[in-house]
């Protein structure tokens, strides 16, 4: 007979929208708040999908500076020019295209927050300009000669050690220092204690909300899948997970069958499909390795942005 589990009663913390049960998030969010008192530049180092933006705006509201602005960039998914243009902004006939002014984040977030995701992601010219933001509090727009003012506070965001960019001369070391001056490090949801289980059914609960299908119970197997699971994409792979069990079952249980073929320990139904996956994989890294890490030029010798190229690692785990 199959044993089903329906929501425990728990209370979770809830640190402006990131919910937890987990005392080491309690602690995580403890130093969060304490630096939040400070105005020094802080960098949150955690896996994809984790909740570093959370994080980011939580300190944000929990700071001097919570009336302000609050802006978000996510380094790796921009072009260079286009990354150049949304923080320092660019006056007319700056570059082709450019038909009309465009204000910069650093000048919209004068007085607030600036969370850099991915920043280990931003191209070296640019990160000079970030340096003397940082140093000198100013900086210059694209095709402009005048130089504006700003008071910022810089939270940013990586998966990867600066220290080791440095080390491969992807990131300037003048910076680093200025940009890890508090290092806060975001557990993954594999250690965050009871937070799968209790994640899933606010999950739930929400589309139970959004839609038709009601559900109340997990089968003993199923649950057992999901707390097993490693997650390595952390918060946003087990919304996506129970996202599809809600969409794909029916009626008011999840079962085994409802989950993803990764969590039933199944391989890919369309192993052709998975080949070509596989082969991709095996490209980018072999293009990573002869061109010792140097993302730029992989993604000029297979032809595609640097943008297209971050979307593509991140979908094939390679960051």
């Amino acid at each position: 007979m199959t044993r089903y589990h329906e929501a425990p009663d728990v209370q979770p913390h809830n640190f402006g929208g990131l919910l937890t049960v987990a005392q080491v998030m309690v602690d995580f969010m403890a130093q969060a708040d304490r630096v939040a008192r400070t105005n020094a530049s802080i960098l949150v180092r955690g896996q994809t999908g984790s909740g570093k933006e959370l994080v980011a705006r939580y300190i944000h509201n929990q700071s001097r500076r919570a009336g302000q602005t609050f802006s978000a960039i996510n380094c790796a998914a921009l072009s260079r020019e286009l990354m150049a243009s949304e923080l320092f902004g660019h006056k007319r006939g700056a570059f082709t295209g450019a038909t009309h002014d465009r204000t910069g984040l650093l000048e919209l977030t004068d007085g607030g927050t600036l969370f850099l995701d991915e920043i280990a992601e931003m191209p070296l010219d640019i990160q000079a300009g970030l340096l003397r933001v940082l140093q000198d509090r100013c900086f210059t727009p694209l095709g402009s000669s005048e130089v504006v003012h700003t008071d910022i506070r810089l939270v940013s965001a990586t998966h990867t050690s600066l220290r080791r960019q440095v080390a491969n001369g992807d990131f300037r070391e003048d910076l680093m220092y200025r940009v890890r001056v508090v290092p806060l490090y975001l557990p993954p949801l594999k250690a965050r204690v009871g937070d799968v289980e209790m994640l899933t059914w606010q999950f739930i609960d929400r589309l139970n909300r959004e839609n038709e299908r009601s559900v109340s119970r997990i089968s003993d197997d199923a649950y057992d899948a999901l707390l097993s699971y490693a997650w390595p994409g952390n918060i946003r792979e087990l919304n996506n997970v129970i996202t599809y069990c809600h969409a794909i079952g029916t009626g008011e249980a999840i079962e085994l069958q409802d989950l993803p073929p990764e969590l039933r320990g199944e391989a890919p139904p369309d192993e052709t499909e998975s080949t070509l996956v596989q082969s991709e994989r095996d490209r980018i890294l072999e293009l990573l390795q002869r061109h010792k890490g140097h993302k730029q030029a992989v993604a000029d010798e297979m032809g595609i942005s640097r943008a297209t190229l971050w979307r593509k690692m991140k979908t094939l785990q390679l960051m």
